[in-house]
């Protein structure tokens, strides 16, 4: 018979006591609708063999390490539930602040419809956010991967968000854009982009290094900044006159990435911290002519 405390505790060898807990609590939740009210009173000793099955095949797979979000298939996101597999990222709570300010900016202006781009979308938790949080939003959203898009759409068809998804690589997004002449205008360009350099890794729990999507975690030691190069590019081309870029950063490079941005002629250049204190977070405003 399974009983609440002895889920929890075989946990804790690969996590702490706390988050064995935490975890244990979303699992029973999202996965079989029990409260930790009603798990503290009985209710996992009262499943069915079914379900005490699937029970001990989920927490046998965090014992190997994996993300519950994996494991359950399901991550929160600025209060809305959101499908993910190891094709995406899991959304972070430093990435619902970066929405946050993209929507309390966009409130402010009040100038009637916002044309969004989300470049590498992932789930599609920024696009939908903005999509649902920004009235007369129209988001488009890119990624290089096929399953990544096909997850992000699964997830806006859910949420009622209409999202524009396409597949697009921003390492090329200038070029082509030059060669062909053709210029979208975007009021807000927005990015989670790779920035975790590969000498960072032995920083990192097994857990994010051995599930989650290597490509959208990753850049070259010699190279911290090659996507936010390839998007200030992009942006500077394709970003209306005072229009708004809104990056996530690796807070080491933070100083240099803001620097760049004021380089390429972006304006207003300013980093946020996130509720760690970590530089997380930046905005910059592109110039009046381009």
């Amino acid at each position: 018979m399974l009983k609440y405390n002895d889920l929890w505790k075989r946990l804790t060898p690969e996590y702490g006591e706390g988050e064995a807990k935490a975890i244990v609590r979303a699992v029973l939740e999202d996965a079989f609708g029990i409260t930790y009210t009603e798990a503290v009173t009985g209710a996992v000793e009262r499943l069915n063999t079914d379900d005490c099955s699937r029970l001990d095949k989920m927490l046998c797979r965090m014992e190997c390490g994996e993300p519950v979000q994996y494991v359950t298939g399901k991550a929160w996101f600025d209060g809305r539930m959101f499908s993910v597999n190891p094709s995406v990222l899991i959304p972070r709570p430093e990435t619902e602040e970066l929405c946050r300010w993209i929507v309390e900016d966009r409130r402010k202006t009040g100038n009637g419809p916002s044309r969004i781009l989300d470049i590498g979308t992932g789930s599609g938790c920024i696009a939908i956010t903005l999509a649902l949080g920004i009235a007369q939003a129209d988001v488009t959203a890119w990624d290089i991967s096929r399953e990544a898009l096909r997850t992000a759409k699964a997830n806006a068809n859910a949420m009622g968000a209409g999202i524009n998804f396409g597949i697009r690589d921003v390492l090329v997004a200038a070029e082509e854009t030059s060669r062909t002449g053709y210029c979208c205008k975007w009021d807000v360009i927005v990015s989670n982009p790779p920035y975790i350099c590969a000498k960072e890794a032995t920083e990192m729990s097994r857990n994010v290094l051995e599930y989650e999507p290597e490509t959208a975690l990753f850049v070259p030691d010699d190279n911290p900044l090659k996507f936010y190069k390839a998007i200030a590019a992009y942006a500077k081309k394709t970003l209306f006159p005072e229009g708004n870029i809104y990056l996530e950063l690796n807070h080491a490079y933070a100083a240099e990435t803001a620097m760049l941005l004021t380089d390429m002629g972006f304006t207003g250049v300013e980093t946020r911290k996130d509720a760690f204190g970590k530089d997380r977070m930046c905005r910059a405003t592109a110039p009046r002519q381009q």
